[in-house]
């Protein structure tokens, strides 16, 4: 039966290589999903492409959507970013599972969306820290600070990620990297709202994807719990959290 496949997580924890890598190895796959297609404010990244990737238009337009029913307009760290609902019925009576892989901001507001409440869904938060390690950093003899451990956990990974795609960084890299490094702490304490948590230390800054074809490590066995949730089987890594796992 087609559902509401969503899939978020903090930026660079590996959600592009993951459903990059799922159009590769599992076209069966696939082949059931539709991706959906949100407006974003932003300029397109290298390589992106408009009506593919998002629908890229001026904030303003984007603005006014918020007062015309059946959108959802969702200010996304420095983003503002629009679901137009009509796409995921239209997506549904195509006998299709529309697919969202992105921001926690969004991911969020497709599970709370009261439009959506009757849509069959299967949501996933990926994390770049499994709950065991949460439990055991966050332990008081450690003295850890969790939300500076994440964020510098993130802000490496996007350095790396970034440096790859631009080479030099400039200022205002280095800024965005920021927003993105110290949005992770907040966006990973929602990661309860998702029906399974699956942690993976494999980034998008990570080499494991591609670098041998097939995906090895952490990689690897983020795809086939992947895998395993949308072909309704257990799925190893898949963990379910609550609002104690990283409290606010």
């Amino acid at each position: 039966m087609p559902e509401l496949v969503v899939v978020s997580g903090p930026s660079c924890v590996g959600k592009s290589p993951l459903s990059k890598a799922l159009r590769m190895f599992y076209p069966d796959i696939v082949a059931k999903l539709e991706p959906l297609v949100l407006m974003n404010s932003r300029a397109p990244r290298p390589g992106e492409r408009d009506g593919v990737d998002y629908h890229f238009r001026a904030r303003g337009f984007i603005q006014s959507l918020q007062s015309q029913s059946g959108f959802l307009v969702i200010e996304s760290r420095s983003d503002l970013q629009a679901v137009n609902l009509t796409d995921v019925e239209r997506i549904l009576d195509r006998g299709k599972s529309p697919f969202f892989e992105g921001n926690p901001y969004v991911g969020k507001a497709l599970i709370s969306a009261r439009e959506l409440d009757a849509v069959e869904k299967m949501t996933v938060f990926v994390s770049p820290l499994a709950k065991e390690e949460i439990a055991s950093l966050s332990a008081p003899q450690k003295q850890v600070d969790m939300e500076n451990l994440i964020t510098d956990v993130m802000r490496r990974k996007l350095l790396r990620r970034t440096q790859k795609h631009n080479g030099i960084l400039s200022q205002v890299d280095l800024q965005e990297v920021e927003v993105r490094a110290r949005s992770a702490y907040r966006e990973m304490q929602d990661a309860w709202r998702f029906q399974h948590v699956l942690p993976n230390h494999d980034g998008e800054d990570s080499e494991h994807w591609d670098a041998f074809y097939y995906p090895i490590g952490d990689a690897r066995q983020l795809l086939l719990s992947f895998v395993a949730l949308l072909r309704k089987e257990p799925a190893p890594l898949a963990e379910k959290w609550d609002q104690k796992t990283l409290p606010i």
